[in-house]
């Protein structure tokens, strides 16, 4: 090399020139939305068909669903109608939602319509999904006959039974109010108890429950205000206060179980 050659060290910028241009990574697909209810649905239904297709009579769907009141978390609730007898059941995931789908006899949901007191207003607010030789919509009308009808009627036995299950979940609570966990699970089973028992004791069907609060509102706004603030209270002690009174407003006319001494 010639010594009075000099060499030119090149810069960054000439540098940066011959590197090739990094090309932009290529536009992703948009991530697909969770399927919709109905599309779920439809999953759901093809799952049923494909399984009891050959002695699948109707497909009723209960719940939120068919009341056209769907949350992001509301399940597809399904009676599968079957000849013969079936008393099946079975969970799904069907896309972002739950499959709850039961499988009963057709003749048996009739025959339980006389004395069940969730048929009959479940069934009323049902959508026929399929129906094989119109049985989904004629058991949908005797359920609405017997809708009509109104519950059975508690007998006086049934009422004091009622009562005494009710306050005795409020003593254990009492009992144990020093163990707020186990007071406050005993109070769960107290309310729970009294809500069935304000539906048998005042004649009314049962109602969904999230329509529960707004129903006994209608009817007895006292004892639905005793209920908010029993649900409302934070403490075991204004837990029990409260469970008392709407206990004693709500079993006011049932007498105490008959005492032996």
């Amino acid at each position: 090399m010639d010594s009075n050659t000099t060499t030119t060290i090149p810069t960054r910028e000439e540098l940066n020139a011959e590197l090739l241009a990094v090309p932009e990574p290529p536009e992703q697909p948009e991530i697909p939305h969770p399927p919709g209810f109905e599309d779920s649905l439809e999953l759901a239904l093809r799952h049923v068909k494909g399984r009891r297709g050959g002695d699948l009579v109707g497909i009723i769907l209960v719940g939120s669903g068919a009341r056209q009141a769907i949350t992001p978390h509301s399940d597809i609730d399904l009676i599968a109608l079957v000849k013969g007898e079936a008393d099946g059941h079975e969970i799904l995931r069907v896309g972002e939602r739950l499959a709850d789908i039961r499988y009963r006899g057709h003749k048996a949901v009739e025959e339980e319509l006389a004395y069940s007191l969730r048929l009959p207003p479940l069934l009323r607010k049902s959508r026929t999904l399929y129906d094989h030789d119109g049985i989904s919509a004629q058991l949908i009308e005797k359920a609405n006959q017997r809708f009509r009808q109104g519950p059975p009627a508690a007998t006086m036995n049934e009422q004091i039974r009622m009562k005494a299950e009710c306050f005795h979940w409020l003593g254990k609570a009492q009992d144990l109010a020093d163990k707020p966990g186990t007071a406050q699970y005993l109070l769960t089973l107290f309310y729970e108890d009294c809500i069935l028992a304000f539906f048998r004791l005042r004649g009314f069907w049962l109602t969904a429950p999230v329509d529960i609060h707004r129903f006994m509102f209608s009817r007895e706004p006292a004892l639905a205000d005793l209920a908010g603030q029993f649900l409302a209270a934070t403490t075991v002690a204004d837990r029990l206060n409260f469970g008392r009174q709407y206990a004693d407003l709500l079993f006011k006319d049932v007498p105490n179980p008959a005492r032996i001494d």
